[in-house]
């Protein structure tokens, strides 16, 4: 159905606006995005079976690369016909994700 994403500055304790993102596909197709100012990103509309990757350019937002540059995640959408939301809590130093809502 749909994939999105949110990304939270856990050091700021704000949304994180303007990060890129890079999505691969299961064919290995690849698109970007960019957070908006409340730190999300609607990423597709129409979603298939497979294994995707969002790479999150967090180097880039913190404008340093002391720890974190880029940070992968890679997960499988089993269902076609759910709503994956994959948010992203990240620092310059650390990060978590989980399955949202």
């Amino acid at each position: 159905m749909s994939l999105s994403t949110h990304v939270l500055d856990t050091a700021r304790g704000r949304p994180a606006a303007g990060v890129a993102i890079a999505l691969t596909r299961p064919d290995g197709s690849i698109s970007s995005a960019t957070t908006d100012g409340d730190g999300r990103a609607r990423l597709l509309d129409d979603t298939a079976t497979g294994e995707y990757e969002l790479e999150f350019a967090i180097g880039d937002y913190f404008g340093e690369r002391a720890f974190l540059d880029r940070v992968p995640i890679r997960f499988t959408i089993a269902d076609p016909e759910a709503h994956y939301h994959v948010p992203l809590l990240v620092s310059p130093w650390s990060y978590s994700t989980y399955r949202g809502s």
